[in-house]
């Protein structure tokens, strides 16, 4: 990593102290959360994108560990380790560097070490005015930087999970879909696969058992065991026998399942591709929702509700885009995400993005839920961004 100039590293240091300023200043505790993490968390929580550049190591002592590839876990973790964790309103923000290996390290705006500025909301029982304060404070800071010309994106991930939730379909489907989300072309193979014929796809665990099925996990598993200890093959990708075995039972399950019908699909297509201004956007899955007779009154007045509350707060609803297909690359979100963006040449750049992530906290120990919502800037690319905007590059 070549490092940044002297001059650089003020001009960063000056933007993000404007910016925690505002921050604390809206109540939100300033915390130095550990550089160093447990390498599981990430990788088990985050998402392939995020799992395939995570510096990963192991210490002298054995526990592998990873240096932070964001601030959002490290906050939890913190949280967890100094926070009250049973119910009192918690509000952090940060400011630090991240690491995430780059396959071309002369990018400027994709280095391996980049600066990172953030908030996080812990316990808020309105969910829909804290995410509004949330996307008003980014929205605030980006402005505050001296950022005029950006677009902002937004999606809600709890809405296709409840739609999701009123298809007939197997669960396994719906962790399917879900997992696919965040990558367009992958999803739509994937629901096609899922029209057409499910049980379709062999897959390498089918062939080395050599076609042989059971309905029994166990049973799997135990023969899976012999084969790899006759042959002397060793497991290798992070997956245990026991996860394989659940893997080709799916496909075991999948083979004997009616597809899915064509209506269903037809309805989660029309669904992603509601596109445009939020509130033309709600009108729009609201008729394809009576259209279906089905009932997601829930997740939309609470979308219809957050759009209020996000205009109470100054947020210009009419410039904004929602994107029924955009879920943001990390796999820990549940709920609204969404992502400022800058236009250049090349496309457009994310300059800050985040969301809702309920199950976090509790997925890393927690002794109960708690609701979060949060959000990062990627403070090279605001600066970046604002001296295109005043002509500096």
């Amino acid at each position: 990593m070549p490092g940044k100039s002297a001059e650089l590293r003020s001009a960063l240091d000056t933007q993000a102290k404007t910016i925690t300023k505002l921050f604390v200043n809206a109540g939100y505790d300033y915390i130095v959360p550990d550089i160093l993490q447990p390498a599981d968390i990430f990788l088990d929580r985050s998402g392939e994108d995020i799992r395939t550049r995570t510096y990963v190591f192991t210490d002298p002592a054995g526990q592998e560990l990873c240096l932070r590839p964001d601030l959002t876990v490290p906050t939890c973790r913190y949280h967890l380790q100094h926070g009250d964790i049973d119910g009192e309103v918690t509000r952090y923000c940060y400011s630090g560097p991240a690491f995430r290996f780059q396959p071309d390290d002369d990018d400027d705006l994709r280095p391996r070490e980049f600066d990172q500025v953030g908030l996080e909301h812990y316990g808020a029982p309105d969910a829909e005015k804290a995410e509004a304060e949330i996307i008003a404070l980014t929205i605030e800071a980006v402005r505050g930087a001296g950022l005029e010309n950006f677009q902002v994106k937004i999606g809600d991930l709890g809405l296709f999970n409840a739609l999701l939730a009123s298809i007939d379909m197997p669960e396994r489907w719906r962790r399917r879909l879900r997992h696919h989300f965040w990558r367009p072309q992958t999803f739509h193979e994937t629901l096609e696969r899922l029209v057409a014929e499910p049980g379709a796809s062999v897959g390498v665990e089918m062939e080395f058992l050599g076609g042989w099925v059971s309905d029994r996990r166990e049973e799997i598993a135990s023969t899976l065991e012999h084969l790899l200890s006759l042959r002397a093959i060793p497991l290798v990708g992070g997956r245990s026998v026991d996860e394989i075995a659940t893997r080709v039972l799916e496909k075991v399950e999948d083979r004997r399942a009616p597809p899915l019908s064509e209506s269903s699909a037809a309805l989660i297509r029309d669904y992603i591709e509601v596109a445009g201004p939020p509130r033309d956007a709600l009108h729009r899955m609201m008729k394809l929702i009576v259209s279906a007779d089905l009932d997601l009154s829930t997740g939309m007045a609470a979308f219809a509700r957050r759009v209020t509350l996000m205009q109470e707060r100054g947020v210009d609803i009419d410039a904004c885009t929602f994107l029924a297909e955009f879920g943001r690359n990390l796999e820990y979100y549940t709920g609204f995400v969404f992502q400022i963006e800058y236009q250049t040449p090349a496309g457009a750049m994310a300059i800050a993005g985040g969301g809702r992530y309920d199950t976090l906290l509790s997925d890393i120990g927690a002794r109960q839920p708690v609701p979060a919502v949060g959000c990062a800037i990627h403070t090279e690319r605001l600066l970046a961004a604002v001296q295109a905007e005043a002509g500096l590059q």
